[in-house]
């Protein structure tokens, strides 16, 4: 069995998501991991499944693409196994005026303090830019962070929280 990574990305309509899962189902392909979301009228996911050799699901998923609408991509990727925390979970909020560069600017000073994105999300409502992301940090980190993240924060004319995130209940 293959694990794979999986992208679809098109103009949203009603159907997508049961199409693909119906063609991974049809193969035996188990679906491990998803995200899926509209942007602006687009549909994006990824997922990741495990199943059959790359060029299989590829073939399968060929007849979804064959207009020219929805883009697929099949990636055979390595399996990870079981990894241990990688560091403490936050959420982080920003919001404030859209203005160029506020990601870059945000995730690169996460970066700097050794902050892994796991996961990020943009809206933009009028003038007002919006992100929310999950963030592992590592220990003792995160009140050095929020205060560098403050100073930049204001530099950019947006405000920002970090919080502790609660574990994920399953």
């Amino acid at each position: 069995m293959s694990q794979l990574a999986i992208t679809v990305i098109g103009p949203d309509r009603p159907g997508i998501v049961a199409e693909v899962a119906e063609v991974l189902a049809r193969l035996g392909a188990n679906l491990t991991d998803s995200t899926m979301t509209r942007l602006r009228g687009h549909f994006a996911m990824t997922l990741i499944c495990v199943g059959p050799a790359a060029d299989e699901v590829e073939a399968a998923l060929h007849p979804l693409s064959a207009d020219g609408q929805l883009l697929t991509t099949v990636r055979a990727v390595r399996a990870d196994g079981e990894q241990p925390p990688a560091g403490e979970p936050y959420v982080l909020a920003v919001h404030g005026a859209d203005r160029l560069g506020i990601v870059a600017t945000i995730t690169r000073v996460l970066a700097e303090y050794g902050g892994n994105v796991t996961d990020l999300t943009t809206r933009l409502s009028g003038a007002l830019y919006l992100i929310v992301a999950e963030v592992d940090l590592p220990p003792e980190s995160a009140g050095p962070l929020a205060a560098r993240l403050t100073e930049v924060a204001a530099g950019l004319g947006v405000e920002v929280t970090l919080r502790r995130a609660d574990s994920d209940l399953l």
